[in-house]
């Protein structure tokens, strides 16, 4: 096992040059998700010069993949998971320029010791993490149901153990009424702003039976044109979000029950749809996640600086950790406080600190990976958890 850890650091140390050469282009050059066409075909070609076979636009998204390197002997299948979108305007102010190459020098390491272990690695591209994420789509399709685990890292600005992240629903609510001029004949409008307002009204009131865990924010997107016409059109957008599907389901129906009663209230009609995708919560596979935590304290990060992990945000992941077993832990990248979607982390994630730590990254996930696929005994505790907590 020190042997195989040992190559792993060697190849990913040998090949961090390249790796961090990856990490400025994408990182100075940011693509919004659906649009990383840079990004993806960068990441998809390296791939294929590490000998892996990589798949383009895979379920007709056009910049996700799949690059696959199946060894000649059985052994378990491993995900590595590379996000690579940016933010509007902010560009990569989450870090997803390190993500994927923590996903990329990974699949180097493992390249170089699963012909002796056995086992198959797969990396998957997936597009628009921050919106209508790609991990969706592959769920939906059964494309992690064969995983033995799948696992990324995300940067920070401490180290943090995999945890929990919350269910969410993108609710969006339109209310359409009728026009009028609102001094001259106010009698003959229908105000869909009135239904939105009212909307906003029953959700405050709402906020006081619902669990603690919940979490119910939304905006309006379209509020009428000018004060002096009634507004025949008004909408508003909503995330809708808890520590478990089921009861963000139930938030989901209760939230809508107020748009319905506003509309009746007002007289609008209501739309209600879905303006980005719905993601479950994230279920950490306990024995992989301490796995993973082992090989931190291991390299020599103290125990005590290593956090409890919980995401107070929503991932994509969790619908994947639904399906297979999944780690989703913090690295630290940076050496201030900076919070993720800021300038400030922005511009600290593109640094020589950041791009050391994305080798770092890289090289604690492959060498998780590689107690899976030299370790029966973990793979049977990782498999039990999973099973338990389905």
């Amino acid at each position: 096992m020190a042997d195989l850890k040992n190559t792993i650091r060697n190849t990913i140390t040998s090949f961090s040059p390249r790796l961090k050469e990856i990490a400025v282009f994408i990182g100075a050059h940011p693509e919004l998700g659906h649009e990383e066409k840079q990004a993806s075909a960068l990441l998809a070609s390296e791939l294929e010069t590490l000998g892996y076979q990589a798949a383009r636009g895979t379920l007709g998204l056009e910049t996700a993949f799949i690059a696959e390197y199946r060894s000649a002997k059985p052994g378990p299948l491993i995900g590595l998971l590379a996000e690579y979108d940016a933010l509007p305007e902010l560009g990569h102010a989450c870090g997803h320029h390190l993500i994927c190459t923590m996903a990329l020098g990974a699949a180097a390491g493992l390249r170089s010791i699963v012909d002796s272990t056995g086992g198959t690695i797969r990396v998957y591209g997936t597009p628009a993490e921050e919106t209508k994420g790609a991990k969706i789509d592959m769920t939906a399709a059964g494309l992690f149901d064969d995983c033995d685990i799948a696992i990324m890292a995300h940067p920070y600005h401490c180290y943090e153990r995999s945890g929990s992240s919350m269910a969410m629903d993108a609710l969006q609510f339109e209310f359409h009424g009728k026009a009028a001029h609102a001094a001259a004949n106010p009698d003959k409008g229908i105000n869909a702003l009135d239904a939105v307002i009212s909307l906003f009204n029953s959700v405050n009131a709402l906020r006081q039976q619902t669990q603690t865990d919940a979490r119910i924010h939304g905006i309006v997107s379209h509020g009428g044109q000018a004060p002096n016409i009634i507004p025949e059109y008004a909408a508003a957008q909503f995330y809708v979000r808890s520590a478990t599907r089921a009861y963000t389901d139930e938030l989901a129906r209760k939230v809508t029950a107020c748009a319905k009663a506003a509309a009746i209230a007002t007289g609008c009609k209501l739309t209600v749809s879905n303006y980005e995708y719905s993601y479950d919560e994230l279920r950490t596979n306990e024995p992989l996640s301490e796995a993973f935590t082992a090989n931190l304290i291991s390299a020599g990060i103290p125990v005590e600086d290593i956090r409890k992990g919980h995401d107070n945000g929503s991932l994509d992941l969790g619908n994947v950790s639904l399906r297979c077993p999944v780690i989703h832990p913090y690295i630290k990248v940076v050496n201030e406080p900076y919070q993720l979607h800021t300038l400030e982390f922005r511009d600290a994630a593109q640094t020589d600190t950041a791009y050391d730590a994305m080798v770092f990254g890289a090289t604690m996930l492959a060498q998780t990976a590689c107690d899976v696929l030299t370790d029966e005994e973990l793979l049977l505790r990782i498999k039990k958890d999973f099973h338990r907590k389905a």
